[in-house]
């Protein structure tokens, strides 16, 4: 799997895709130009289902978000890559980080790089790195730094990983994370800054809180994105393992009796059971701190709203399943169905236009856990 993910970002749009009834709201819209045409154009090659999707999100906020997510696909592309020793890769990412944020003049060639992509839309993003920066000048100052302060964040968490674990082939040897302080950092650098992200934006373009509440609001943002990554991980364990990832820290593995490599047995399920409930709990919480944040955001902003509720209701429904499912088996996929994903969005619909009924889904929803 991808080391990194925009998850906050993409698991929103990709839900947000399937909810053609939404159109009531947004009907006849199109994306625009976003960025520039250019930009605009390796954006939607790059992610066919992000790209449409950016029309039910606020313009004021569409080209930022499009841009971000196509900065750290860049980075992700980079990190992911299963070609080059692991020096090579880390050079690679911070000479494209440090040039990004202003601190080197020097951008790397990524013409190698790119001609060892088999997917020949994330070469040719390696190839117009320079143009997808360049969009930066769109922006003001204050977006810019906003962008590059979360990009510089997901690129220490990308770092950590290929210093952690090298790069991502498949192989006989599994490293973990060595505790839950080095698992909730990582979780804050590669999905918890991009709630931050999300919410400054939210604050500078499209509605305020008083001061004193703007606080509160970040660090909601902060564990609605953690949420979000630990199901990422927890319900990607054998496909990490099979690249000799294990996210779930050895302290906690050794204090059950396990090491990562038991993972690999479907049989332990049970002896994990205890532990992998644990990290289940303290995501239930962080979407509970989700459902906070939602409540914080003003009555009129349907778009906001939708955008963040769907991944909540959809987390909601992924912890009940994982709480059920044996996830050490790799032929059990667990995932919320595109007939679940359909019926929540005909319920967010008519609750957008209920008074209260944001706060009434959510509530009967966390109580269906």
């Amino acid at each position: 799997m991808c080391c990194v993910r925009l998850y906050l970002l993409d698991i929103t749009c990709r839900t947000l895709k399937k909810k053609r009834n939404f159109g009531v709201i947004l009907e006849g819209e199109s994306v625009g130009v976003l960025i520039n045409k250019e930009i605009d154009k390796l954006l939607e090659s790059t992610s066919r289902s992000f790209y449409p999707t950016l029309k039910y999100l606020p313009k004021k906020i569409r080209g930022q978000i499009g841009l971000l997510y196509l900065m750290a696909r860049v980075a992700d592309t980079i990190a992911d890559s299963k070609h080059g020793d692991t020096n090579t890769l880390l050079n690679d990412l911070n000479s494209y980080n440090d040039f990004a944020q202003g601190r080197s003049s020097d951008l790397p060639n990524f013409e190698n790089l790119a001609s060892l992509q088999k997917n020949q839309n994330e070469a040719e993003l390696l190839r117009n790195v320079s143009k997808v920066l360049d969009g930066l000048a769109d922006y003001t100052n204050k977006d810019k730094e906003l962008i590059l302060e979360c990009l510089d964040t997901i690129v220490g968490g990308q770092t950590l990983d290929l210093e952690r674990f090298g790069p991502a082939n498949e192989g006989d040897q599994i490293s973990s994370l060595a505790s839950n302080q080095e698992l909730d950092d990582y979780t804050f650098r590669v999905a918890g800054c991009v709630g931050v992200f999300w919410s400054k934006m939210s604050l500078t373009h499209i509605m305020s809180l008083p001061p004193e509440d703007e606080e509160l609001f970040f660090m909601k943002g902060i564990r609605f994105g953690k949420a979000l990554q630990m199901i990422n991980i927890l319900r990607d364990i054998p496909e990490d393992l099979r690249f000799g990832r294990c996210y779930i820290p050895g302290e906690a593995l050794e204090r059950h009796g396990l090491t990562p490599e038991d993972l690999l047995d479907k049989s332990n399920i049970e002896k994990f059971r205890p532990l992998y409930d644990e990290y289940l709990d303290i995501t239930s919480d962080h979407l509970d701190a989700a459902v906070e944040y939602i409540k914080m955001l003003p009555e009129g902003q349907f778009r906001l709203k939708a955008s963040t509720m769907l991944p909540v209701l959809i987390g909601q429904r992924t912890v009940t399943l994982l709480r059920s499912g044996n996830i050490l088996d790799k032929n059990e996929r667990i995932k919320v169905t595109r007939d679940e994903i359909k019926s929540y969005a005909k319920k967010l619909l008519r609750a957008l236009l209920i008074p209260g009924g944001v706060r009434r889904l959510l509530e009967k929803n966390k109580t269906l856990e």
